[in-house]
């Protein structure tokens, strides 16, 4: 169990003499003095132990826990320990010589992808963590693109650079390569004679090695002509950034310390430079040099000059990031208990927000009332005097409030621009272990599409079935567990149905006779009804009889007798479209005839009439369109027609990507989520949207029309 240290006494929140007030905070940071950073990467870079051994390096803990053990700080969710992997983005803070670090640790899965996109929305700044020993992986590649997009500083770090099988300037390259030139070393590897790693910090040109995270400074090592070529890379960099720095790079004069800075700062600001640093998180080594430089390079909230907000009329607003504007908070991540109740994660962007004040939902328009604020620190909530400008803390039981949302004084009502999260491409059915669960399940699931808006669910009324959609298996299991553990319901998953339609493909004329004798009144109806196709998706219903052969009060049964029956096609029982049925002609009786025996005249006719009219299986076919790498656009096609796809065109994507557009059944589509994340080692990314119906293959439809019958049988029909 890990343990942040009273700020008081620095003792335990166990064992403090002081009562154990874990640092009831206070908003004594300046919004110069916060840094909002998303940690992220790819899975198993290590951006879980990176946050925890800044935390521990900072002396905000009595020890450093491990991901393997399940006792970090930012891991603490029970599905998180048992995977020993982060399922969604949390808050760690720390502080360090009087700076402020909110270190968001983002997912790395990519079934987990929300994480990153909450986090991205609440820093100013993005961490990389590139594993030293995996190289820069497509979590990399992604991480950095999704700054890019946002335009947010970007910083990277090489972890795990003691190991012996780590490559740090063959990483460079690669990210040379997939990152672009903006790449410039700050900090690099190198060893010692004995095979002591130490770091050598190219700003000052001096070597330093680590014992219990202690920095104690060596003789520069030789590393070659590497070191002369590392020197002139970076401050060609920094010259790029100031006119005057280019000057004096040309004129052959050295930078000083203060310009290297603040060329550096300005360049990550701008995007122009990505900083690369490297260290060991496990072994606490070269994590000075990285806080130090997180602090110096990287932005603080009050370096944006201002963010771009709408009034109620759509109108643009700009809001500064200072406690002297009205409040405006963007709710960029929900955590929904069932026992605590929701927790709503802010960062504020103006103003400040306290306990008691009234903010209003722009979204919704209601008046939303504070409790008291908090500061979060992974699971752990510390009460807060309130959360200023640029910061970032969290406020419990809001009613209305959901991820996206923006808060806001009465006085100014602006909204921010709503996210953007990844679609839901996996999608299963649920069945439940025990009988009575069903009520229960669109509830708990309500709560848990509150905390993951990758995550989607659908009580479909024709196939009865209740459907969830999720960004992979994975994704899916835990939602599966998450449900057990929190909610007490148990699920199973299986393939969703498809919906199928009928239709017919010619014309034909059918009777309808119905006549029954009872001891009282009889029944009578008689009607002869044309069935053909048309374009609808409903039934088209006409008439054109003459001379009183069915007289008009009974059209409306007629309709009503047809319009129940196309609700089961005679083929499989799927719904009928595309008939148009027309009336015309027929007989009654004065006494026996009613509403009800001509329904069921029409209902014979209907049985009668479709088997002879060429009756059809239409299935739903949905257009795809796939973003894939160049490289996988053989396979993906290959599989498009394995599928019984329809390849449309391509298009160039963003990134590089290729676009594939392509018409696929939707009964082929179950897995595909998963064949296109092995194939493309996770770049790839599809939507896929219901298009039209088309006539189902002979043996397809043999297929679907024997399980159907199957499916009867062993109902009992």
């Amino acid at each position: 169990m890990w343990y942040y240290l009273c700020k008081i006494c620095h003792k335990s929140g166990e064992n403090a003499p002081c009562g154990g007030n874990e640092g009831k905070t206070d908003m004594k940071y300046a919004s110069n003095n916060i840094r909002n950073i998303l940690i992220a990467g790819h899975a198993g870079s290590g951006k879980t132990t990176l946050t925890e051994a800044l935390v521990y390096f900072s002396g905000a803990a009595e020890r450093m826990g491990r991901v393997e053990d399940g006792t970090t700080i930012s891991d603490f969710d029970p599905e998180e320990a048992k995977r020993k992997a982060s399922l969604s983005a949390s808050v760690v803070p720390v502080e360090y010589e009087g700076i402020k670090y909110n270190l968001i640790d983002a997912p790395g899965l990519f079934d987990f992808e929300a994480g990153e996109y909450e986090g991205i929305r609440a820093a100013e700044s993005v961490l990389v963590v590139v594993s030293g020993r995996s190289g820069v992986t497509v979590g990399a590649e992604k991480a950095f693109q999704l700054a890019r997009k946002n335009n947010k500083a970007t910083m990277v770090f090489v972890s795990k650079c003691d190991l012996e099988n780590a490559n740090y300037f063959k990483i460079l390259e690669d990210m040379k390569i997939k990152f672009g030139s903006t790449v410039c070393p700050c900090v690099v590897p190198a060893k010692l004679d004995d095979g002591t790693p130490v770091y050598i910090n190219l700003f000052s040109q001096k070597a330093f090695k680590y014992e219990s995270g202690k920095q104690i400074q060596v003789d520069l090592p030789d590393i070659g002509h590497r070191f002369q070529g590392l020197i002139e890379a970076m401050s060609e960099a920094i010259a790029e950034t100031d006119d005057e720095l280019m000057e004096k790079f040309f004129g052959g004069e050295a930078f000083t310390t203060e310009e290297i800075v603040e060329g550096m700062r300005k360049g990550v600001k701008d995007g122009l430079i990505t900083p690369v640093f490297c260290g060991s998180a496990v072994n606490q080594q070269a994590l000075d040099m990285l806080l130090f430089n997180m602090h110096k390079l990287l932005p603080s909230p009050e370096h944006e000059a201002s963010t771009l907000a709408e009034d109620a009329d759509g109108e643009p607003v700009e809001l500064h990031c200072t406690v002297d504007e009205p409040t405006a908070a963007y709710v960029f991540k929900t955590v929904a208990d069932p026992f605590v109740g929701k927790l709503s994660y802010l960062r504020v962007v103006s103003g400040k927000v306290t306990a008691g004040e009234p903010l209003t939902n722009a979204r919704t328009g209601d008046v939303e009332k504070i409790t008291k604020p908090l500061t979060v620190i992974g699971k752990k909530q510390v009460d807060s005097d309130g959360i200023i400008a640029g910061d970032i803390g969290a406020v419990a039981k809001l009613v209305s409030a959901k991820t996206g949302d923006t808060l806001c004084d009465a006085d100014r009502v602006v909204k921010l621009p709503a996210p953007v999260f990844p679609q839901p491409s996996l999608f299963m059915a649920v069945t439940v272990a025990k009988k009575g669960d069903e009520g229960k399940i669109s509830s708990a699931l309500a709560r848990l599409m509150e905390e993951d808006p990758t995550l989607s669910y659908q009580n479909n009324a024709e196939t009865h079935q209740q459907v969830i959609g999720g960004l992979g298996e994975q994704h899916l299991d835990v939602v599966k567990a998450k449900l057990k553990n929190k909610f007490g319901v148990e699920i199973g998953l299986e393939a969703p149905r498809i919906a199928y339609r009928e239709s017919i493909r010619k014309a034909c004329q059918k009777q309808g006779r119905h006549k029954k004798q009872t001891g009282g009144h009889g029944q009578f109806g008689d009607v002869w009804i044309e069935f053909e196709p048309c374009d609808s998706d409903y039934l088209e219903f006409a008439e054109r009889v003459v001379g009183g052969a069915v007289p008009k009060g009974f059209f409306p049964a007629v309709e009503k007798g047809l319009r129940d029956c196309i609700q089961k096609g005679t083929l499989a029982g799927y719904p009928m479209v595309g008939l148009k049925a027309t009336l015309y002609d027929g007989s009654y009786h004065p006494v026996d005839s009613s509403e009800m025996a001509f329904k069921m005249a029409a209902a014979i006719a209907y049985k009668n009439g479709i088997p002879q009219a060429s009756p059809t299986l239409l299935e739903p076919i949905g257009n795809l369109k796939a973003s894939v790498p160049d490289a996988n656009m053989g396979d993906v096609m290959g599989e498009i027609n394995k599928r019984r796809g329809r390849v449309l065109g391509m298009n160039p994507g963003e990134n590089g990507m290729q676009v594939v557009e392509a018409d696929v059944p939707m009964a082929e589509m179950g897995d595909f989520a998963t064949f296109i994340r092995q194939c493309t080692q996770g770049r790839g990314t599809f939507t896929f949207e219901f298009a039209r119906y088309e006539d189902a293959p002979a043996q397809v439809a043999q297929k679907v029309i024997e399980e159907a019958k199957a499916a009867q049988e062993g109902a009992g029909e």
